[in-house]
């Protein structure tokens, strides 16, 4: 349950990023995307308030606003790569 949970909270929070910082589609969302970007960001936002707070590299719950933070960086991040490389 905790499993499905934490897919659920990634994929509300990678969406909310995808509809902050907009792109071609501002009402598409890429789901896998969002997944992953929800997950990952927020073992990236954990870890990066965790350092700005002193606590080290010791990972933490982060909370929302920590999550939201590091799924931008990543959806950011794989947008920025998508628009480098070149298209298929």
């Amino acid at each position: 349950m905790l499993i499905l949970g934490i897919i659920v909270f990634g994929m509300v929070i990678g969406a909310l990023a995808q509809l902050i910082i907009g792109g071609k589609n501002m009402w598409s969302i890429d789901w896998g995307l969002a997944i992953v970007a929800g997950v990952v960001g927020s073992f990236i936002g954990g870890l990066l308030i965790s350092l700005l707070s002193g606590d080290g590299l010791d990972f933490r719950a982060s909370g929302i606003i920590g999550s939201i933070v590091g799924a931008l960086i990543v959806t950011g991040g794989w947008i920025w790569y998508k628009k480098r490389s070149p298209a298929n």
